[in-house]
């Protein structure tokens, strides 16, 4: 596969360990009129890793391991922007300096990116430790494959997908976990870009849920979303395929559910998802619940 990574510039950007937020209002108001106050977004989180359920826990929006932020605005614009998923991330302060981990992906509205990193390393970091991310990705581009776009996607992890191709058709192959209906996606719609943050999925309907057996949803997990457009922000277009991967858990209130950041998308509809069980970042990159199962590739 022909693409332009040679020619990408890798750059620093730095952020610290966040911490968790809470507001004054702290209930969530479910659809159906239930107040819940639950844990939510920030910080480090011990037990949720990449793997793990994405719909099953007792939280709002709970990031997997680390949530990454800088604390100046415009600094933490072009931390979002910059850093890909399958980027390394190193921390250069504290009692965990000189570990590394891996960007798993962004999650929009609280402006955070979310980082692997393995448990010995987690014991050791606490808040407002400065990681540091190589980032490299963006501008990356498929020479001959002009009509499917790459957002938010690392070359290492580019390279780590099982992704064939069909040059007679002009179509990129991709494993998904799940197919999903633009028709249920929620918050996150209106975006001007999709280099930036994610996108929910809505579990509120039963009926869509169970046939697309979205409460299987895992942390990680490579998804199609079908008849979505990501090319210049999120937009429902018959035929369009977006691919992208699960950054956050379910939430409780209305236009609200698991994230998804963009990977691949195509108005053409020049992507062709087939499932497989196993399409997920953490078996391609060796991080969260699968990274013990063989030699890790972030140290």
């Amino acid at each position: 596969m022909e693409t332009n990574a040679k020619r990408l510039v890798e750059l620093s950007a730095q952020g610290e360990v966040s911490s968790p937020l809470g507001g004054a209002k702290a209930y969530s108001i479910s659809p159906e009129g239930i107040p819940a106050i639950l844990p939510g977004v920030g910080g480090i989180t011990y037990n949720v890793k990449i793997g793990d359920t994405a719909v099953q826990w007792e939280a709002d929006h709970v990031e997997p391991c680390v949530s990454v932020k800088n604390k100046d605005k415009e600094e933490n614009g072009a931390l979002n922007l910059l850093a890909c998923v399958g980027n390394i991330a190193k921390v250069v302060s504290g009692d965990a300096k000189g570990d590394t981990g891996v960007v798993t992906g962004k999650h929009g509205g609280v402006e955070n990116v979310l980082v692997d990193f393995d448990d010995k390393t987690l014991e050791k970091l606490v808040i407002g430790d400065k990681i540091l991310i190589r980032c490299i990705g963006l501008g990356l581009s498929f020479a001959k494959y002009p009509q499917i776009k790459a957002i938010n996607v690392s070359p290492d992890l580019l390279e780590a997908l099982p992704i064939t191709y069909d040059k007679t058709k002009g179509i990129m192959q991709i494993p998904v976990t799940h197919t999903i209906p633009a028709a249920i996606m929620g918050s996150g719609l209106g975006s001007q870009h999709c280099y930036r943050g994610d996108y929910d999925i809505q579990l509120f309907d039963k009926q869509t849920t169970e046939k697309h057996n979205l409460d299987t949803l895992r942390l990680g997990d490579i998804v199609a979303i079908m008849d979505a457009d990501h090319s210049y922000g999120r937009i429902y277009k018959t035929g369009a395929v977006t691919i992208g991967v699960v950054v956050h858990s379910n939430c409780v209130t209305a236009g609200h559910g698991p994230g998804v950041t963009t990977l691949f998308t195509s108005a053409e509809g020049k992507i062709s998802p087939y499932k497989d069980k196993n399409a997920n970042i953490g078996v391609y990159l060796n991080i969260g619940r699968f990274r013990k199962t063989r030699k890790g590739r972030t140290k």
